[in-house]
């Protein structure tokens, strides 16, 4: 995405420190977005995140939807997004919106991933 400057795959949302994909403890899997918000708006990134998010249903910590704010603007977006996707799918949106904490970096086999998993091939995402 245009203004994406960073995406960086880790976890977050738990009280233990040093979570990691083989010891996830109280963690949940999280993406850490750097952006230039004169390029790309925070509710611009989270209308693509809704387009390739499916948050209807419950899932354990590791899995759980959430999505982590900064600050009263960022809740109140995301808030609204969540209202959003009841409004137009009448399902429960099973997401949460917390205050972002430590934000711990996953490992190196998890950054970009996909283009990891399909290198040298043709491939298309929907």
């Amino acid at each position: 995405m245009e203004g994406v400057k960073k995406f960086t795959v880790g976890y977050t949302g738990g009280e233990q420190a040093n979570p990691t994909y083989q010891n996830i403890k109280d963690a949940t899997e999280a993406c850490l977005i750097e952006y230039d918000p004169s390029v790309i708006s925070y509710q611009k990134i989270l209308d693509q995140w809704a387009t390739q998010h499916h948050p209807f249903m419950m899932q354990k910590t590791q899995y759980r939807s959430a999505i982590f704010v900064k600050n009263g603007e960022e809740r109140r977006i995301a808030e609204e997004k969540i209202e959003e996707l009841f409004v137009g799918s009448g399902k429960k949106v099973y997401t949460e919106v917390e205050e972002a904490g430590i934000f711990y970096r996953g490992e190196e086999y998890h950054q970009d991933y996909l283009n990891k998993q399909t290198a040298g091939r043709n491939t298309m995402y929907f």
